[in-house]
């Protein structure tokens, strides 16, 4: 009885430190899309754009053996992806959807070609990942602590910036300006905001939470860069912020349940089980559907998501 108790309590603080970590890369993406959309521009390139974060970021902890700064070139990435879609979503006037879906595809060669340039036919060499923090007094809690306290750094980065994005939105000037923007483009012209800008910080910050995203799987879960390292996370983050109601905190929450259905397959192979493996590896993007289907709950979406604003 004994032994069985603790199968069970190592299986379940595995999964659960495990849905914490997957959570992270997918919650950095969703935060910063929740900026684009409320400000009524729908960034369907998050995929490509994790991709070319996680390359970036790969080559950079590289060549430079530095980790750290492996980590902040993914972001850089990010933000050049996000001036090359802002110029593509708001100045040109092209679809988001099908820009978003070209560039996903544009991404996935273009990281191909480069690596394949840069590395040529040589292994690949594992970077020095992000060791986890263990914070003093709090790890060995029974339990909680590896689950909430021995994380790596971005992790905890991440939900210091669920914080910064919540008092962002709803409790600063530009937080508010964003959101009038996302419901009403016009009326927020007449009254005197600037909508193209604040548009393109909305599209600029999504690119970076995602370009961090992927910096945030090189450097603190594979250490390595495949061209299949997104597996459908881009998507995944877009359902969070549905799933979320486009608010950070409840995004955090969508992220954590996203996380515990990926880690499910990874923590229930301590055990012998006759469900195929396809099914649990299926979770996820269970969850997704149903999610942007509205299965989950009625969803409201900013009035202005996706429309095109033309100055008169």
């Amino acid at each position: 009885m004994t032994a069985l108790m603790h199968i069970d309590t190592a299986f379940i603080v595995t999964w659960l430190a495990a849905a914490v970590r997957l959570a992270g890369p997918v919650l950095l993406a969703a935060l910063g899309e929740i900026y684009a959309e409320r400000s009524g521009v729908l960034n369907i390139g998050l995929e490509g754009t994790i991709l070319m974060g996680a390359l970036a970021s790969y080559m950079t902890a590289v060549y430079s053996g530095s980790t750290a700064l492996g980590f902040i070139a993914g972001g850089v990435a990010g933000l050049v992806v996000g001036v090359l879609l802002a110029a593509l979503y708001l100045r040109a006037h092209a679809s988001q959807i099908v820009i978003g879906i070209v560039f996903n595809i544009l991404a996935g060669g273009v990281a191909t070609w480069t690596y394949s340039l840069v590395m040529g036919d040589s292994s690949s060499p594992t970077i020095a990942m992000l060791n986890a923090i263990h914070i003093p007094g709090l790890s060995t809690l029974p339990g909680i602590g590896p689950v909430l306290f021995s994380q790596p750094l971005p992790l905890y980065l991440t939900l210091l910036l669920v914080g910064i994005a919540h008092y962002g939105l709803f409790h600063t000037r530009f937080g508010l300006s964003l959101r009038a923007v996302g419901e009403n483009p016009r009326a927020a012209h007449a009254a005197g905001l600037n909508v193209l800008r604040i548009r393109t910080w909305g599209v600029l910050l999504s690119c970076l939470g995602a370009g961090l995203a992927g910096s945030y799987l090189v450097t603190a879960q594979i250490g390595l860069f495949r061209d299949n390292i997104v597996s459908g996370q881009g998507f995944i983050a877009l359902a969070i912020v549905i799933f979320g109601r486009w608010s950070p905190v409840k995004a955090l929450i969508a992220a954590c349940i996203f996380g515990a259905a990926d880690a499910l397959q990874l923590s229930l192979q301590l055990f012998e089980s006759s469900l195929p493996p396809q099914v649990l590896l299926a979770l996820p993007y269970l969850l997704t559907i149903l999610a942007m289907s509205g299965v989950v709950g009625r969803t409201v979406q900013p009035a202005a998501l996706t429309q095109p604003y033309r100055k008169e």
